[in-house]
């Protein structure tokens, strides 16, 4: 960590929720009230020392191996507390205390235990008494004084740039000259942060290229070339679902007589996988396809065949694009603005610098003491770099403002961001991932009414909002993101700060490699697991799709038993033994997330999950095969995520899930038949007050009783329900499905495989006032929306965003659509052929989207109406003034008139 930066994420954190979870803990765990208190003690005065920070600037290579020694104990002493509370959690189930039940098996763990307990206090009062020559204590009420902002998506649109309006005419004039070459290249070259990928986004997304070329394809090449990967991306933009046989040969068939462009993005070396895939591509004179590089070195793009007259250089932005920019992130007032353009000056023109030193600014609530602090400390970190070469100055800009958008971070959000560090460069990482592990490792908890669900997503909006995480993919109604991926540069920041907190371990090249200290490693093919033997401190494992696992039971990743997160979605367990896979699973007493999606062996989750009693989130999601889940899935009481979704085989869920009070989240819940004596019934989940989001499945023998058509309502936090009535023709489950009563609250519902004919009485703006998404999907025979649809004048519909799809009977007019619901501002729409006078596509993928005018816009247009009324006014005073005038002339000419008389 760079000196200056007093206390490591790490340590922070752990400190923190050991000495939380001690004191809401401690009590349950039967026969160590002493140590724990001792612990609670200690602990609460080390974070007392921890919050005064100042006094030990500048001191951080003295104090490195103190803090070293802190972190491994504070890890220590969480692992220490989890057992004790997973322990106890298992007496009170029992309903009784261990005191009463002392087998040899338990009083081997109380002494372990009461050892293990007394070494950490010993420890934490040795390491006090060394902090204590840096650090004056402070009283603990000094802490979370500066409070946790929230962001809600969609946030700030990091495609939103200035500056290079020049750059991209200068290319779009090379692309459409009229070139004798079969297939042009093209090259953008500079440093990182100077906006390379940008300038070839807009391209791509260009209206004028994209009538241009019949087909576009983007890869990202980055530093580790994986030539496989390369080519599978280029088919799936080609959308060639075929992967047998020549790929090669398979590529050049569909470009073959075809404009194409190609974008190569962030290629740092040519060699044998660039001379394989350019000889794929076809090549022929009436087409003119086209090829843009972008790389930092000029030879690499040279070595790819871009002439010299073809490479663009892009400049550094000018103090007006720079502010523009700077502008466009942060929000600025007139009492900022000069502290906001000394800043933008330290940048150098550096876009990334700007976007980043701009979102971090942004957090700060337009206070200029802290605009003035932020400043100083940004030129402080360039002083020191004074002296170095104008390139390297330049990336002395962009890593400075990184590091000070780092160290501005919440600790939590500091945590969450080291966790980028294990994935690829240029990796799409999914949201979802990142939010259940941030979740299963407890960096994030439940807020008040707000669930560690939604506290995550608003940790990784917050990142995004500060440009330290870029958007890859959203939702389309609402912005929430789906994937997402980070700079290159930011990613070299979050791996240094992570190799020096101890937070996982990478090599030189900075990949990520077992060894017996790691904590946190992503399992990609060629990763040699032996390596983990002897580790008892990894706490997350999650592998990359398709790669292959092995379990030896003397060595290597059986050994480990410390897990807390296992991510083992979408990978080949062909070469596991499943009685192994799950003995080593069972093992993971600390265990709070596991996922096996797709694991297509997967027939039965057994009995010993039973023993999982920290399991958080469970998900089997698309466990083709997977035909029965054990009853005591209903034993694990911290559960609050459970996914069986398309899971075909699985006929119902086992009676008690009523038990699982903690449960938020439920995917894949099947109601059992009349035939399933032992199957869970939809009046079970009237006891999971918790619920926020439900799937419910309906099979053709499902059975709905009279009594549970109004189990629904009674659930006052449910916010998303999707309900797929299973193509079932039963004239009784329609008639039940109509009857349903659902709750107020909810915010999205979907519903697929309904075959009435016409929508549910149900589905109208009085039953479902906070409704913002409605999705119907795949309805053969659905063919008219019910008259209570389209709600009152008093009435209506809140809905934002809306999608249909496979509906091929459903008729509608558009004009209905827009009156009904007034407040949209997206329509989806798939398959759906009779649909009348819809303003986009309805036979096969159409989007509509409300055009919004810009802000600025508005406040012009409101400007200029504001400045035709203040016309109207003067006109209208002017004909009064004439009026006035006239009438005095004919009184006059009355006057006179009378004179003469």
């Amino acid at each position: 960590m760079a000196e200056g930066v007093v206390m490591d994420a790490v340590v922070q954190v752990l400190v923190r929720d050991v000495t939380d979870a001690v004191y809401v803990h401690g009590q349950y765990v039967f026969g160590f009230q002493t140590q724990f208190e001792d612990m609670k003690r200690e602990l609460s005065l080390m974070r007392a020392f921890l919050t005064d920070t100042e006094k030990i600037k500048g001191k951080y290579k003295t104090l490195k191996p103190i803090l070293d020694d802190l972190r491994k104990l504070v890890y220590d002493a969480d692992d220490l507390v989890m057992d004790c509370i997973i322990r106890a959690k298992y007496w009170k189930s029992k309903g009784t205390s261990s005191s009463y039940h002392l087998s040899p098996r338990e009083l081997l763990f109380r002494y372990q235990t009461g050892r293990k307990l007394t070494c950490v206090n010993k420890r934490i009062v040795r390491l006090k008494g060394d902090l204590n020559s840096y650090l004056t204590p402070v009283s603990r009420t000094s802490e979370g004084s500066s409070s946790k902002r929230r962001f809600n998506l969609p946030v700030f649109n990091q495609s939103d740039v200035v500056g290079l309006t020049e750059d991209v005419e200068t290319i779009k004039g090379w692309i459409f000259l009229d070139h004798k070459e079969e297939l042009h290249r093209i090259g953008i070259v500079g440093m990182a942060g100077l906006g390379k990928t940008t300038i070839a986004q807009k391209i791509f997304e260009d209206k004028d290229v994209i009538a241009r070329f019949k087909e576009r394809i983007w890869v990202t090449v980055s530093q580790n070339v994986d030539e496989n990967e390369i080519v599978t991306n280029i088919l799936d933009d080609l959308k060639v679902n075929d992967r047998s046989g020549n790929l090669l040969l398979k590529i050049s068939e569909v470009l073959t007589k075809k404009a194409y462009l190609i974008v190569m993005d962030d290629v740092w070396k040519t060699g044998t996988w660039w001379e394989k895939i350019s000889s794929g591509l076809p090549e022929t004179k009436e087409q003119s396809s086209c090829i843009i590089i972008t790389s930092r070195n000029e030879d690499v793009l040279k070595g790819m065949g871009v002439v010299e007259e073809r490479i663009h250089r892009p400049k550094l932005l000018n103090e007006e694009e720079g502010w523009s920019l700077f502008c466009k992130v942060a929000k600025v007032n007139s009492a900022l603005e000069e502290t906001g353009k000394n800043i933008v000056k330290k940048c150098g023109g550096l876009p990334l610098a700007i976007k980043t030193i701009g979102g971090l600014l942004k957090s700060k609530n337009q206070i200029l003491k802290e605009w003035e602090r932020i400043y100083l400390n940004f030129h402080a970190k360039l002083e020191e770099k004074s002296n170095s070469s104008l390139a390297e100055s330049n990336r002395s800009s962009v890593m400075a403002s990184l590091q000070l958008s780092y160290d501005e971070l919440p600790t939590d959000l500091k945590h969450c961001i080291l966790c980028f560090s294990i994935y690829a460069e240029d990796y799409e990482i999914s949201a979802e991932q990142l939010v259940r592990w941030w979740v299963g490792e407890g960096f994030v908890r439940d807020e008040g009414t707000e669930t560690a669900r939604d506290v995550a997503y608003e940790n990784l909006s917050e990142l995004i909002s500060r440009c330290l995480v870029e958007v890859v993919q959203r939702r389309n109604y609402d912005g929430k993101v789906y994937n997402c991926k980070m700079h290159d540069l930011v990613r070299d920041l979050t791996i240094k700060i992570a190799r020096e907190e101890d937070f996982s371990s990478f090599d030189k090249g900075n990949r990520q490699v077992p060894t017996v200290n790691t904590r946190r490693l992503r399992v990609t093919g060629e990763m040699d697991l032996h390596a983990l033997d002897g580790n008892s401190k990894l706490r997350a494992l999650l592998c990359m799709p398709n790669c292959s696992i092995r379990l030896n039971r003397s060595r290597g990743l059986a050994k480990v038993r410390s897990l807390r997160v296992l991510d083992f979605s979408h990978i080949k367990l062909d070469k596991i033994s499943l009685g192994d896979l799950w003995r080593w699973i069972t093992s993971q007493k600390r265990l709070a997330y596991l996922n096996l999606r797709n694991a297509a062996k997967l027939v039965e989750l057994p009995d010993s999950i039973g023993k999982l009693w920290a399991l958080q989130i469970l998900i089997l999601g698309e466990c083709k095969n997977l035909k029965k889940v054990s009853v005591l899935i209903a034993t694990l009481s911290e559960l609050t995520v459970l996914d069986v979704g398309n899971c075909p085989l699985l006929q119902c869920l086992p009676q008690g899930l009523s038990r699982l009070s903690n449960l938020q989240e439920l995917y894949g819940f099947k109601i059992a038949s009349s035939t399933d004596t032992k199957g869970c019934h939809l009046g079970e989940l009237k006891d999971l007050p918790n619920l926020r989001v439900l799937q419910v499945d309906i099979k053709e023998e499902s059975i709905i009783k009279v009594e549970e058509v109004t189990v629904l309502a009674q659930l006052n936090h449910l916010r998303v329900l999707s309900i797929n009535a299973g193509d079932s023709e039963d004239k009784d489950i329609l008639r039940k499905l109509d009857m349903l009563c659902l709750p107020t609250c909810l915010e999205e519902l979907y519903l697929r495989h309904y075959f009435g004919e016409s929508t549910p009485q149900w589905m109208n703006p009085t039953s479902l006032p906070q409704l913002q998404y409605l999705c119907i999907e795949d309805s053969k025979v659905l063919s008219n929306i019910n008259n209570d649809f389209w709600g009152k004048e008093d009435k209506t519909w809140k809905i934002v965003g809306l999608c249909l799809k496979f509906l091929p009977k459903l008729e509608v007019e558009w004009s209905l659509v827009q009156r009904g619901i007034p407040s949209l501002r997206f329509v989806e729409v798939s398959h759906c052929n009779s649909l009348k006078s819809f303003p986009c596509n309805v036979e096969g993928l159409g989007i509509w989207r409300r055009v919004e005018k810009d802000k600025v816009e508005e406040e012009k247009e409101e400007i200029k109406e504001e400045e035709k009324k203040e016309e109207t006014k003067e006109e209208d005073k002017k004909e009064e003034i004439k009026e006035e005038e006239k009438k005095e002339e004919i009184k006059e000419e009355e006057i006179k008139v009378e004179d003469n008389c």
